[in-house]
């Protein structure tokens, strides 16, 4: 019956373990990709720092495929604006992405905690009956 009992705690320790390394990678995953996001934010950060500069009498070339085409210097600025505040957007999306996994790992860190405490006292039992 113990031996029964060892098994099964085992065997929950270790899809509990399998679901923290998934939550970790996920975790990973996302945070990646946010320091992606960040990089791009400067980026365009950057080139709106540049754009500002030029009054609208400018000439502003945009890179279509292998061609630059002439647009206007108003709607260079407005596709920066709106691209950085997609960005912007992107970034709180993932932050609260990132937070909830933390959230989940916490969960899954207590439980799997809780769970080997458990195993160490079926353990301890086992061997005291032999």
């Amino acid at each position: 019956m113990t031996t029964a009992k060892l098994k099964s705690m085992e065997r929950l320790l270790q899809d509990e373990a399998e679901v923290f390394r998934s939550l970790q990678k996920e975790t990973q995953k996302y945070i990646s990709g946010r320091t992606q996001l960040d990089g791009q934010r400067n980026e365009n950060l950057s080139v709106k720092e540049e754009m500002d500069l030029l009054d609208d009498s400018a000439v502003v070339y945009k890179m279509m495929g292998p061609v630059l085409v002439k647009q206007e210097t108003s709607e260079a600025k407005q596709t920066v604006d709106k691209r950085l505040n997609y960005i912007s957007k992107e970034i709180e999306r993932y932050d609260k992405l990132i937070s909830d996994k933390e959230k989940q790992q916490a969960g899954n860190r207590d439980k799997l905690s809780h769970l080997q405490a458990e195993y160490q006292q079926l353990l301890s039992k086992s061997g005291a009956v032999r």
